[in-house]
């Protein structure tokens, strides 16, 4: 009994979108660290949360975003990251500035 065709072809595709899947989806830990004094309002393009003045946020095994991060500030201004933006990198907010840095970079 041979294999089908259709069968062979079906698992090769079912195997290369795992593997693109896998690719596109980094797990790890993305980190927002405020370094103002006023909260921000933090949008990733499937998450909405506040961090505090001084504060920061870990969000374990998020991955990379699914595409831009917003930050709005108090004040009314808004500042778009071009995504995605992954583990490998953190999101630092100042006084109305936000910047990507390495996600190993020490800033304290």
């Amino acid at each position: 009994m041979g294999l089908r065709p259709w069968l062979v072809m079906g698992g090769l595709t079912t195997v290369a979108l795992a593997a693109t899947l896998t690719t596109c989806s980094r797990s790890g830990d993305l980190a927002i660290q405020n370094r103002s004094p006023a909260e921000v309002t933090v949008l990733t393009g499937d998450e909405e949360f506040t961090v505090s003045g001084w504060g920061g946020v870990v969000m374990l095994h998020y991955g990379c975003t699914p595409g831009d991060v917003t930050v709005k500030f108090t004040s009314g201004q808004v500042v778009a990251v071009p995504g995605p933006v992954c583990p490998e990198q953190q999101i630092m907010v100042y006084d109305g500035k936000v910047e990507l840095q390495p996600a190993s970079a020490n800033n304290t």
